[in-house]
């Protein structure tokens, strides 16, 4: 532990330092940053040495570790953190609307279309007339992106970032307009295209 002490020599005189009540001492473990015990001031407003040097042995007998390991920290004035709160709130919302512009290239924003509908890489391959591992590196490269694990996460946050529709869902949608009809009961049912095939004429027998 470091002492200051005042200098020795009568012409130079020590600054006064601005002093603060603190009432609560807070022994900090280094590695962790986990508090793992706190002393009260004395009725002066001083550290209390005998009781915090015997908790201290304690903790360190029991825990095999050495006074160094912990480092003394008190509870700040409020006039000190004064804005602190406002300022923190500004910069946290300057970082997620910064995070929320996420630049997607063309193709991204066609597979990520296709990930949005619930299709797998081999049908949005077949759909973007790609190779299934194209996919597979574009959706990768959604993930880092949007800075998620799976494709749960990824339809969640690209759905709260990006707002309207997607390039691909959109063409999606128009191409299988005329296909999907609605059925009995009011559900829907694919309708196929019915090709009429001339039949080749037969003579007629009596």
């Amino acid at each position: 532990m470091k002492v200051i002490r005042r200098s020795e020599q009568p012409h130079q005189l020590a600054k006064p330092r601005p002093t603060f009540p603190r009432d609560l001492f807070f022994f900090y473990e280094k590695n962790t940053g986990v508090a793992h015990f706190h002393v009260e001031a004395g009725p002066d407003g001083r550290f209390p040495v005998e009781q915090a040097a015997g908790l201290l042995a304690m903790h360190c007998l029991v825990r095999g570790q050495a006074p160094t390991d912990y480092v003394v920290m008190v509870q700040a004035e409020d006039d000190l953190l004064e804005g602190l709160k406002e300022k923190a709130e500004h910069l946290l919302s300057a970082g997620k609307s910064v995070h929320s512009q996420v630049k997607l290239t063309r193709r991204e924003e066609e597979v990520l279309g296709g990930v949005m509908r619930s299709l797998a890489n081999k049908e949005i391959a077949a759909t973007l007339n790609l190779s299934e591992r194209t996919v597979k590196f574009h959706v990768s490269s959604l993930l880092a992106k949007f800075r998620v694990r799976g494709r749960m996460e990824l339809v969640r946050e690209a759905a709260r970032q990006t707002p309207g529709s997607l390039p691909m869902a959109s063409a999606l949608a128009t191409r299988e307009a005329h296909t999907i009809a609605a059925g009995p009961n009011g559900f829907p049912t694919m309708v196929r295209p019915v090709t009429v095939v001339p039949l080749a004429k037969r003579p007629m027998t009596a």
